[in-house]
């Protein structure tokens, strides 16, 4: 049974979203949840798969650039912590105790640098972690290379017993391939009474999220796991590379939906509809088209490959011909472009 979003909303659940790092490894002046994925800054889309999932109370730690990024978040309606040095996850999770409203019996927490991550797998982690009347259920999933990630340490029965970050794996820790995806779901008391357990000897002398994982085994306290099927949905963006990858599924996802709801699309693979473009049903889109901005396209329309439409509407039966860029225009009902057309606005 599917688990519904409105089943989840409540104020005994809010989510904590950490996006104070720098990311170094992006190459980039820029904090690295400001680099923009699928339209807009990645941050944003951790931020609306946690509201979709039903979470209302969204609390984001900032740190690196913060008012850039805070401002980027503006119009998503969360409010911030701050962590004036980069100590570690579990040092970013405390800057936001003071910000979790008294009422709150279970913290979900993630990091900004996750855009894949999907609200129903989201809903499902916490209708899991509600169902086993868990303490702390950690997300993991099995890849077959699992370098760059935490590996998931099991007991003789599968019990989840620790996370350990790759840097601090022995050999024998570093071919297990469940690893932890970096989402949990927590005991709000719990939380942030084993972070205060949390010291820093570890390769990187930090604060990690994952020791809590070991403190709750430790006292009794069964982790539970989340399995997450679709692996993709946990990567974690580190570099130009991977931020390349992340725009092509989510573009993916999004024409994935558009041919659900009736458009015909000759190469999925190949066309770009951002995510405020809005296409009509029985529309041919072909291969190599651009639609940019907020472009409307009507019902029963073909819209021919290598044409590139920003900001456009165009009207039912309408057909535009191959090469053409037109920015601002509006096409009526019925209408032909030409191939090669060129309309721009003001200058046209």
């Amino acid at each position: 049974m599917t688990t519904q979003p409105s089943e989840l909303a409540g104020d005994s659940l809010c989510a904590v979203i950490l996006a104070a790092g720098k990311g170094t490894r992006m190459k980039s002046e820029k904090a690295k949840v400001l680099h923009r994925v699928f339209g807009q800054p990645m941050a944003c889309h951790v931020v609306e798969a946690v509201r979709q999932a039903g979470v209302s109370e969204i609390i984001v730690v900032t740190g690196h650039q913060r008012d850039e990024v805070e401002a980027s978040l503006s119009p998503l309606r969360v409010r911030y912590a701050y962590q004036s040095e980069q100590l570690g996850t579990g040092h970013a999770v405390r800057c936001a105790k003071e910000a979790v409203e008294a009422g709150v019996k279970d913290i979900l927490i993630l990091c900004g640098d996750t855009p894949l991550i999907a609200s129903a797998t989201l809903a499902g982690m916490v209708a899991t972690h509600r169902d086993r009347q868990a303490v702390l259920t950690v997300m993991t999933t099995v890849l077959e290379n699992p370098a760059n990630y935490g590996r998931v340490v099991t007991g003789k029965q599968g019990e989840v017993l620790r996370i350990v970050e790759e840097k601090d794996a022995t050999e024998a820790e570093r071919l297990v391939k469940e690893v932890n995806a970096g989402i949990y779901l927590v005991n709000r008391d719990f939380l942030f009474s084993a972070l205060e357990q949390v010291g820093t000897d570890n390769k990187q002398g930090e604060v990690y999220l994952t020791d809590i994982v070991a403190i709750a085994a430790e006292t009794g306290l069964q982790p539970s796991r989340f399995i997450c099927e679709k692996p993709d949905e946990i990567l974690g963006i580190n570099s130009r590379l991977e931020l390349s990858v992340a725009e092509k599924k989510l573009q993916r996802r999004y024409n994935d939906e558009l041919m659900r709801q009736g458009v015909t699309i000759q190469d999925p693979d190949s066309v770009y509809a951002g995510r405020e473009v809005r296409v009509g049903r029985d529309t041919f889109l072909g291969a190599n088209l651009h639609l940019r901005g907020k472009c409307v396209i009507g019902e029963g329309c073909t819209l021919d490959s290598f044409s590139v439409l920003e900001d456009c509407v165009v009207g039912n039966d309408a057909s535009i011909g191959p090469f053409c860029h037109l920015v601002s225009q509006n096409i009526v009902k019925n209408q032909t472009i030409p191939p090669h057309t060129r309309l721009l606005t003001p200058e046209g």
